[in-house]
Order: structure tokens, then sequence, then C-alpha cells
């Protein structure tokens, strides 16, 4: 299977447990690889056959920015169904960054990464 990566989509949501989370929100960011057999689009040159790698990324934006959820966990779901909305996408791995998350101690980042696919 071929992958198609995109890597830092930035998009501010108001997910988390904590009030002040879903008041104020705070920036995540979403690494995808999508898992899809590219050959066809190659060997037309064809963008149809595909997966439109622009629109993925504004559907999985649009979806950190839309209804808040308590949890990463839920938010990586919702961005892996979308993924797999597209035709010829057969798998896809999700890791949503939560570089501001509310811990006490130093951090760099908190990441949850969730594998799923059609069958």
């Amino acid at each position: 299977m071929d992958r198609v990566a995109l890597r830092g989509l930035k998009a501010r949501g108001h997910h988390g447990v904590f009030p002040k989370e879903r008041e104020e929100g705070q920036t995540f960011l979403v690494d995808l690889v999508l898992g899809l057999d590219t050959r066809p689009a190659a060997a037309d040159d064809d963008l149809a056959k595909t997966v439109h790698y622009g629109i993925v990324a504004e559907e999985v934006v649009a979806v950190v920015e839309g209804e808040p959820v308590n949890l990463v966990e839920t938010l990586a779901e919702r961005i892996a169904q979308v993924c797999l909305k597209h035709e010829g996408v057969e798998e896809v791995e999700v890791c949503v960054h939560k570089p501001d998350a509310p811990i006490t101690v130093p951090f760099d980042d908190v990441t949850v990464t969730i594998t799923r696919s059609r069958v």
C-alpha cells in the first residue's frame, strides 16, 4: 500500500475536559498518513484517481475547529472517519498533538495516535 502524508495541520479547537480548555481553546496539530494505491493515478497522471490531500486537509481542520469533545482520542477517531470517507483511502494513521495540554510539569507535547482501516 502506498502512503500520502500530511504533517503539521494546525487548527484551533475547544477540546478538553476542563472548562478553561472549552472556553479559551488551544492549538492542535494533526499528522495524517493515508494508505491507498496510487498506481492508477500515476499511470494516467490523474488527480481524480487518487486522494485530493488539499480537500482532506480542509476537512480535518474543520473537524478540529468544530464540535468540541472531551478526549483527544475522540477527536482522532472523528478525523480518521472523515479520511476513510474518501474513495481509495483504505487506511489512515492519525496523530493528534496537543502541545498546550494542561499539565503541571514541563513537557514538549502530548499525542494520541490511532490507525483505522475500512476492513
